[in-house]
């Protein structure tokens, strides 16, 4: 089933770990029924510069809608109960609450086959960049402060904050790109290690390159040929391909990263795209 609103060049998506449905970090305080299945789109943003785009490098907002969504409404329900003790202030949780639903409803038209049109489709695209920003602005200003717990930032589906000092090595490791189908001009990514200790922590990050070629065109010879790129620190990944880009073929290659440090290649990979 296609995403809401069309694509850019090619998307990048980060996956997100999955809200809890009964989240045992509100201690019994809240209880939240979240069916979370594996979603069947991944649509981040809109790429205006025909380049792939960039995961967050905060790695906490999820990557699909219905993902996103789920976070959003056990957002809501947390802070109808606790958003006042947290200091948030009630205007804030009812335009999350307001915004919520907008982006449920956008939601199920762009889903239905008989009310889906380019016209739903951008306005569910718009409702969810709107959902996105109101909970990047209420998680930095509110969140991650006093009187909020570790228990409720777990609750919220959040990490806690990483204190443990790691000293900045160069990566040694190599990885590679294992390609799978996920649906119609998609294509998964799960990052393999070849060389090297996986659990090493100067294994940050990846950057993986692709280049996308058509039956007709020349094929990279070598990893280093490869010009476009995107950073991810989970280990799958979801790539959405343009329509025309069914039939081509997505090279890819991974370097591992940590801070501005890059370690050696990994061997080139392929996949047809769908």
């Amino acid at each position: 089933m296609p995403e809401c609103g069309p694509s850019g060049r090619v998307q990048a998506y980060a996956r997100s770990q999955f809200v809890s449905a009964n989240a045992a970090a509100f201690a019994g305080r809240i209880s939240l029924e979240s069916p979370l299945s594996k979603p069947a789109w991944f649509l981040e943003e809109l790429i205006n510069n025909k380049e792939i785009f960039m995961a967050i490098t905060s790695d906490w907002f999820p990557a699909s809608r219905d993902e996103q969504l789920a976070m959003a409404k056990n957002w809501a329900a947390a802070l109808a109960v606790h958003g006042m003790a947290w200091n948030v202030p009630e205007a804030e949780t009812q335009e999350l609450a307001a915004k919520t639903a907008a982006a449920d409803a956008a939601l199920a038209a762009a889903k239905s086959e008989a009310t889906r049109t380019p016209v739903v489709s951008a306005k569910c695209r718009e409702a969810f960049q709107t959902l996105k920003d109101k909970m990047r602005d209420i998680k930095k200003r509110y969140f991650y402060a006093p009187p909020l717990t570790a228990a409720d930032i777990i609750g919220l589906g959040l990490k806690l904050p990483d204190t443990t000092h790691t000293a900045s090595a160069a990566p040694t490791a190599q990885t590679m790109a294992e390609t799978f189908l996920v649906g119609r001009h998609e294509l998964g990514l799960r990052i393999v290690y070849t060389a090297g200790d996986p659990n090493d922590k100067a294994n940050k990050g990846y950057r993986i390159w692709y280049a996308i070629v058509p039956p007709d065109g020349e094929a990279p010879a070598k990893p280093e040929a490869l010009t476009n790129s995107f950073y991810t620190q989970r280990k799958k990944d979801v790539m959405e391909f343009e329509y025309d880009d069914s039939g081509k073929t997505a090279y890819f290659a991974i370097q591992i990263e940590n801070g501005g440090k890059k370690g050696p290649w990994g061997p080139l990979t392929s996949a047809l795209i769908p």
